[in-house]
């Protein structure tokens, strides 16, 4: 009800109402400001502006269009790019784990190969260190055998020497030649 009186109060207070006089008269300002609107919307409309504002209202809309399907596409292109690049990323990094598990693997082969070659190495040195002993055994086992020989055969000398003559001594001489000869033919 308040809308319609509203309404009401509004068309009653134009400015048609508002002058004095005839209306159909160009001393009425109203009718010749009807008489101008007419003439105006007849020339725009002669000259098919609203034919022109519509085509190129058609123009922009087309263009719009244009765009906004230029940008799904575009937002189409990156979502796969994008994609691309995260399974390209999951790759890469599958692959820089798999690098990393086969580097710990091998340092662990090498670790294990490291501490066999150590192994080796001290069982090697070991052994040389045991021949060695039993070089150096059986060096001095051979040294105090000769130094024993040399002692005994001193000692025989001189107990040789002292009961045995010249004559008894050429006859032992001449049987060890022989004893000699005898072993090696």
């Amino acid at each position: 009800m308040a809308r319609f009186s509203i309404l009401l109060l509004s068309l009653l207070a134009s400015p048609a109402f508002a002058a004095s006089g005839p209306f159909f008269t160009l001393y009425n300002t109203n009718f010749v400001v009807l008489i101008a609107f007419v003439c105006f919307v007849s020339v725009i409309l002669y000259l098919g502006v609203p034919k022109m504002l519509a085509k190129m209202l058609d123009a922009r809309a087309e263009t719009i269009k244009a765009e906004l399907d230029d940008a799904k596409s575009l937002r189409d292109e990156a979502k796969a790019l994008l994609a691309s690049y995260e399974k390209k990323q999951k790759d890469v990094q599958a692959q820089a784990d798999r690098i990393i598990e086969a580097a710990k693997v091998e340092a662990a082969a090498a670790a294990e190969q490291a501490k066999a070659d150590i192994v080796s190495s001290v069982a090697r040195r070991i052994s040389a260190a045991e021949e060695q002993i039993r070089s150096a055994e059986a060096s001095a086992v051979k040294e105090v055998r000769d130094q024993a020989i040399i002692v005994a055969i001193n000692a025989a000398r001189d107990i040789i020497a002292g009961k045995i003559t010249a004559s008894q001594g050429n006859a032992l001489i001449d049987d060890a030649i022989l004893q000699v000869d005898s072993k090696f033919h």
